[in-house]
């Protein structure tokens, strides 16, 4: 009998409250929501589709589906909506692939904190690969093909790999040269690429950081997936969609999952399909939105990573997302002089000592006995739609009172790991 407990985020999240509620103050950089209100023109959106009650095509309706693949087609990427399907999140989309496609799964280690779960849930293996040490969101292509012998040795049947462009927990992104060399791997083994790009729109700065999707390299073997939780803080909407590849490979894959969602989710609400395809249509309102949160996402997160740096910490540059992943092995002497031994430690230290919440690097498939950590630097944004706001319209969000605040709390924290 398999034994279910609460993931990680929530379980921290209830940690907080309690402390909170106590009256300690905490620092919370242990959940990766994107803090910011709701667009108003999404709420228009909204209310416009509310009266809308019946069902729609399990896969969403064609106009949506016809807004995605525009989407996709800017992207070099040209789709058909007969390739899309709509879901409630991007997470049901990936759980739903794990169930159709066969095989193991080889996912970056560390990874995105559910996607382990879902291999798990669906009957399967995941199989970590270290991720390079510049960027991460996708296995060392060093190491890929020598852990996908290994793995076959053990009887396991690698046939899945999993992408995150831009990385949830690093922050970064992988180049395109590595894009094509894994691109390669997959070819040879026969993978098919799954390329979780819910954080595509939130690279800090699109004109000096290149993205290069796998399904621009091997659009015949990859899955693309993509949501509006990260990009337009759309988290409690749940609204995601999967781009399947063209021909006869991609449409059985597609159909599978469309098969799979009719019995989970039979279909996207059909007011939040309306807001769908607004945004996916990108009506120049929402492209200056996605432009402003980039730039707010990027200022906050390099200042995080500064903050790690100066401390003693080594650390991946952030380029995209709203994470950064120091690692504070420097500091394993003056750290184990505290009892800080291992990444459990570390996170017990911080909220404890620092009033710093952190995800471990274990909760994430990283080493255990490594001194890492996830903090979602975009929790500093403000905790009311007011201080939210005007993190966002600031020039120099770093430099508003709240987030100074919350900075010079990292700070000290940070500074007293070293003893």
């Amino acid at each position: 009998m398999t034994t279910w407990c609460t993931s990680p985020n929530l379980a921290l999240n209830e940690v907080v409250d309690r402390r909170r509620a106590a009256g300690v103050p905490i620092v919370h950089l242990g959940f990766g929501e994107s803090r910011l209100p709701v667009f108003a023109p999404l709420l228009d959106r909204l209310r416009a589709g509310a009266p809308t009650n019946a069902y729609g095509p399990v896969a969403g309706d064609l106009a949506v589906r016809a807004a995605v693949a525009g989407y996709f087609a800017r992207r070099r990427l040209p789709t058909d909506p007969e390739q899309v399907v709509l879901a409630p999140g991007s997470k049901p989309l990936l759980m739903a692939i794990q169930h159709v496609v066969p095989g193991d799964v080889l996912l970056p280690r560390p990874c995105w904190n559910s996607y382990a779960p879902q291999v798990r849930l669906a009957g399967k293996t995941p199989i970590g690969v270290p991720i390079p040490r510049d960027y991460g969101g996708v296995p060392d292509p060093d190491v890929l093909r020598a852990r996908i012998r290994a793995a076959r040795a053990d009887g396991l049947d690698p046939r899945i790999v999993v992408f995150t462009l831009p990385d949830n927990p690093t922050g970064t992104l992988a180049p395109p040269d590595v894009v094509r060399r894994l691109c390669t791997i997959a070819e040879a083994e026969d993978l098919l690429v799954v390329s979780d790009e819910i954080y595509r729109d939130v690279v800090h700065d699109p004109k000096a950081t290149e993205l290069l999707g796998p399904a621009e390299v091997v659009p015949e073997r990859t899955v693309v997936t993509t949501g509006l939780s990260k990009s337009l803080a759309l988290g409690g909407w749940r609204i995601g969609a999967a781009r399947f590849p063209a021909g006869v490979r991609g449409a059985g894959i597609r159909a599978e999952v469309v098969a799979v969602a009719s019995e989970l989710w039979s279909t996207l609400a059909r007011p939040m399909q309306e807001v769908a395809r607004y945004v996916y249509e990108e009506p120049p309102e929402i492209r200056e939105r996605l432009a402003a949160s980039a730039r707010l996402h990027g200022a906050v997160a390099r200042a995080v990573y500064m903050l790690a740096v100066a401390a003693g910490a080594e650390c991946r540059p952030p380029t995209g997302a709203f994470y950064v992943y120091p690692d504070f092995e420097p500091l394993r002497g003056p750290l184990g002089a505290l009892g800080v031994t291992d990444s459990t430690s570390l996170q017990r230290r911080l909220l404890d000592e620092c009033g710093i919440a952190v995800l471990a690097g274990h909760l994430l498939g990283d080493d255990p006995d490594a001194l890492r950590f996830k903090a979602a630097t975009s929790m500093l944004y403000g905790d009311t739609i007011a201080e939210q706001e005007a993190a966002l319209a600031d020039p120099a969000p770093t430099e508003l009172p709240h987030v100074r605040a919350g900075l010079a709390a990292i700070e000290a924290g940070f500074g007293a790991l070293g003893g």
